[in-house]
């Protein structure tokens, strides 16, 4: 079952750190939360101890990428500071690429001095929940700092966005809203884009699975999408359960999102992704 759809041209490669990462095939790109309060697996990783031994699992398993989150984000975190973020990340990255040198590390930030100091350690990505909304200067920084940059969808913050869910048609803001950010970033000479749709964020769990639905309209603006599902409210909520027993769930999920045209996989559960990656390409390739 090949894929009939050739109207968009999509970028399919990235240069990170002078090597090309090909995203013509689906990738995964694996969680590493050093926050106390991530909704799933908040504390369990943010020790230096702790956040090595998940690397490694989740490299072992098959994970083509490491996001390093040191900011909850999940609805009503407490915000913390720059330097308390800092003070989180830093060390980790410096652990990382000292022990599995030649890992992909993309640092979960919305701050322009957090991803700067971490591309300089050695990280190859910025992953920004706010697509420069929440910092002035991260625009300009990612020009300068040349890595690829992956740009979410979020209305307000993390602290107030489950109360910004009004939409005129969701696929359509969303797709608006994409283009506006990419038009300004070209305008800056940054190319290396991932989009991220956002899945929890500033989204009714009715909005969630709209989006879900017509994920392929995302392929207009020409540049990879990053699905973001695992384990979260839109998952577990609607099958009456928690995030602690959203896998299944999670992995029905990322199924469709890869049918839908999905280049990356952000999840907790490299080996269940992996397999999910293997099934669908056998599929499209059939």
């Amino acid at each position: 079952m090949a894929d009939k759809n050739t109207v968009f041209q999509q970028k399919s490669t990235l240069n990170v750190r002078g090597t090309l990462l090909d995203l013509s095939s689906p990738k995964i790109m694996g969680i590493l939360n050093l926050t106390p309060d991530s909704f799933y697996d908040g504390g369990r990783n943010n020790t230096l101890t702790a956040a090595l031994k998940k690397t490694e699992q989740l490299l072992t398993e098959g994970a083509d990428m490491i996001d390093v989150g040191a900011y909850s984000s999940r609805p009503g975190a407490v915000h913390i500071s720059e330097e308390e973020e800092h003070e989180r990340m830093i060390p980790v990255i410096r652990a990382i690429i000292r022990e599995f040198p030649g890992t992909i590390l993309s640092i979960d930030t919305f701050r322009s001095g957090i991803a700067r100091a971490s591309v300089q350690e050695g990280a190859g990505m910025i992953n920004d929940i706010s697509a420069g909304s929440l910092d002035e200067n991260m625009f300009k920084t990612i020009a300068e700092i040349k890595v690829p940059y992956i740009l979410m969808h979020m209305k307000g913050t993390p602290q107030n966005m489950a109360q910004n869910t009004d939409y005129e048609n969701i696929t359509a803001d969303v797709c608006r809203y994409f283009s506006e950010k990419i038009s300004q970033l070209k305008e800056m000479g940054v190319y290396d884009l991932i989009i991220d749709p956002g899945f929890g964020f500033a989204k009714t769990l009715e909005q969630n699975y709209e989006l879900l639905s017509n994920l392929e309209a995302l392929k207009i603006c020409g540049h990879p999408v990053l699905a973001a599902v695992s384990r979260k409210s839109m998952v577990y909520k609607l099958l009456d359960s928690d995030a602690e027993h959203a896998l299944n769930g999670t992995t029905a999920v990322n199924t469709i999102a890869l049918m839908k045209g999905a280049n990356i996989l952000r999840v907790h559960d490299v080996k269940e992704a992996k397999e999910v990656i293997r099934i669908v390409n056998q599929l499209k390739n059939s």
